[in-house]
């Protein structure tokens, strides 16, 4: 057969075909010389000490991934692969996640996945948050936490403006996310056959919980009016709202605003309600389409990025770079339902887990 003709179907879906290097079943490398090579390109130098140990920190993630959070049992795993002085050379695992042996089957399979859950942890640890964690955090939350005010004798937790005209929304919570570890943005990157490390936008980010659906636009309006956050920045693509669709939010506004009689927040909630009632089935929400998360979570949620100023010491060149941060908002009855059912949020990241799974090992 004439070599012209050969291609590697599985590398060129990757490539040209839209398809994931994490779904190839088999790899092509055959020598230690082509893996220290296909190494190299990959971004390590095994000749360098320092580097080959990184290798290794990243084959005890994987592993360590495998046993305590997909609920893989070590007796699985083959113990050629889970102490790295009997493997001797990390790039062995090219070499087995090669083989066509039929002996080695199973050794080809387990490397595979480990090679896997290797490849999806170096890219969640090696982004700009890696570096810049504090600066990145600090530049994006300041803003929103001196809007907030906790008054000690109301114990009300409000949004205020320092402007000529102060205007407060009472919040009944605010919290910053907690930080996504890399364990669970991997257990995301392998769940989701679409999803990147550098599209993981929800690394870092706030909630607000308000007491009524009208208060849940109010605090956008107040984000944006008080510049805490830049609305051209924001990614249309990532936005979610399936709390209110803002076309009819706009319609009750209007007649609303024509009104002359006092509305406390009953009434005005009430004229809300009335809407989507007539509206019937005919509503559209903006959902992102996330597959994993329970028809019950309601919320507004988008994407707004801040471009971060880092300034080295020792007089180097300042620069900068966007970061993306996540911006929840939902109203007080949206929030029960979530305290209300933790379980629909273990359900969640059981179906999280169960593709993580899954993804490891495509064939089986």
């Amino acid at each position: 057969m004439s070599q012209r003709f050969l291609f590697d179907s599985s590398i060129l879906g990757s490539v040209v075909g839209g398809g994931s290097a994490i779904d190839i079943p088999k790899l092509n490398i055959h020598t230690l010389d082509a893996a220290s090579a296909f190494l190299l390109s990959y971004g390590f130098d095994v000749s360098n000490h320092s580097e080959v140990e990184k290798l290794w920190y990243y084959h005890r993630r994987a592993l360590v991934l495998m046993v305590e959070k997909l609920g893989f049992n070590d007796s699985e795993i083959p113990e050629l692969f889970l102490d790295h002085k009997k493997l001797g050379d990390i790039r062995q695992l090219l070499l087995y996640a090669s083989s066509s042996d039929p002996d080695q089957m199973e050794l080809q399979r387990w490397a595979c996945a480990i090679l896997r859950g290797i490849h999806v942890f170096v890219h969640a640890e090696n982004d700009l948050f890696s570096s810049f964690s504090e600066e990145i955090q600090s530049q994006i939350l300041t803003p929103f936490q001196d809007a907030i005010y906790h008054d000690g004798t109301t114990h009300q937790t409000v949004l205020k403006s320092t402007g000529i005209s102060p205007e407060s929304i009472e919040l009944l919570g605010f919290e910053v996310k907690p930080f996504k570890t890399s364990s669970s943005t991997v257990i995301k990157l392998l769940a989701k056959p679409d999803a990147l490390a550098m599209k993981i936008f929800d690394k870092l980010g706030v909630r607000f919980v308000t007491k009524n659906l009208f208060d849940t636009f109010q605090v956008v309006r107040f984000l944006i009016r008080e510049n805490v956050i830049s609305f051209p920045h924001i990614m249309p693509d990532q936005s979610s709202n399936n709390l209110y669709p803002v076309d009819m939010f706009m319609q009750v506004c209007d007649e609303l605003a024509q009104r002359l009689d006092t509305m406390d927040d009953k009434t005005i909630q009430a004229a809300f309600d009335q809407k989507m009632t007539e509206m019937g089935d005919s509503v559209k929400f903006l959902r992102k389409e996330n597959f994993f998360s329970g028809s019950d979570y309601k919320f507004i949620k988008f994407i707004s990025r801040k471009l971060i100023h880092i300034k080295p010491a020792g007089g180097q060149e300042s620069f900068s770079f966007f970061y993306p941060f996540e911006v929840q908002i939902m109203d007080q009855s949206a929030h029960e339902r979530i305290l209300s059912g933790p379980s629909e949020h273990e359900a969640y990241k059981e179906r999280q887990r169960i593709a993580a799974r899954k993804r490891l090992f495509p064939e089986s």
